[in-house]
């Protein structure tokens, strides 16, 4: 009797720690698994930012710092229910060989100089942020880091146990990992799913702030020019979709997209008072 008692009471608490750690992504719906702290994540992910500002020099260009603060401003704007805690900051890394971006929990968001490189307009820009941005709003780490926690304490029981006990198991160095800052800049590469759910969300959010959706279909397009002469792994064995792949997934979205741009149209619109 006290083991069944027992039995019924730790499964009790594991079923309530499994629905305190369910999670639904904005925009999709999709229910994912976080077990790990929110705080925390924000926390660490902002020491981690502080030390690529220190790592990587910052760029000078006025043009460019303010063009990603206007675009950031905006796309903040329209995520702002699915990230109201958040301290927003900007930054141009002086990085030319790197064509990337990225953005971090607690707002933090980050562009290598090397991105203009295929980035020509506000549009274009805004649906590279907003791609990145979306990678934080689906918690997109912390399903990888809830991973790492479920695989380091032997599966789903020893990582929900471990967040029920309350202990610390996340540091600076191990968020970095994750995001794939540690060795250069090469920066963070989520599976297929998660980059085809990031591209899905930041499309609908650009569409929100009123950014022309169908420019997000060109900076793919310059980016499988750009990487046209480097050896690119079949689609199905490689954990980052194609760029085709991911253009095709976007042209599917685009009619749906358009709609939320003219809807955000029209609300932004001022009332005219007679």
């Amino acid at each position: 009797m006290r083991s069944s008692a027992g039995f019924a009471a730790s499964a009790l608490s594991l079923a309530t720690l499994l629905l305190a750690g369910c999670y639904e992504v904005p925009v999709t719906g999709r229910r994912s698994m976080n077990l790990v702290d929110e705080k925390e994540v924000t926390k660490m992910s902002i020491a981690a930012f502080d030390e690529m500002k220190h790592r990587y020099p910052l760029s000078r260009d006025k043009e460019r710092i303010a063009q990603l603060q206007r675009v950031g401003d905006r796309i903040a704007k329209v995520v702002f229910w699915d990230m109201p805690d958040a301290d927003w900051e900007f930054v141009v890394f002086e990085v030319p060989h790197q064509i990337n971006a990225f953005a971090m929990g607690g707002g933090k968001v980050g562009i290598f100089s090397g991105l203009y490189k295929i980035i020509e307009n506000d549009d274009q820009l805004a649906s590279v942020i907003a791609h990145e941005i979306a990678h934080v709003t689906a918690k997109h780490i912390h399903e990888q880091l809830s991973q790492e926690m479920m695989v380091n304490t032997g599966g789903l029981v020893g990582g929900v146990a471990l967040m029920g006990s309350g202990a610390n198991v996340l540091t600076s160095q191990a968020l970095m990992n994750v995001y794939g800052l540690t060795a250069g800049v090469s920066g963070l590469a989520f599976d297929r799913k998660k980059e085809k759910e990031a591209d899905y969300i930041g499309l609908m959010y650009m569409a929100r702030a009123g950014y022309n959706p169908e420019e997000s279909v060109k900076v793919l397009e310059k980016l499988d020019g750009e990487s046209a002469n480097q050896p690119v792994q079949p689609a199905f064995l490689s954990t980052h979709p194609s760029n085709p792949e991911r253009i095709l997934q976007l042209m599917d979205a685009m009619p749906k997209a358009l709609a939320v741009r003219e809807k955000s149209a029209i609300e932004a619109k001022p009332t005219l008072i007679k």
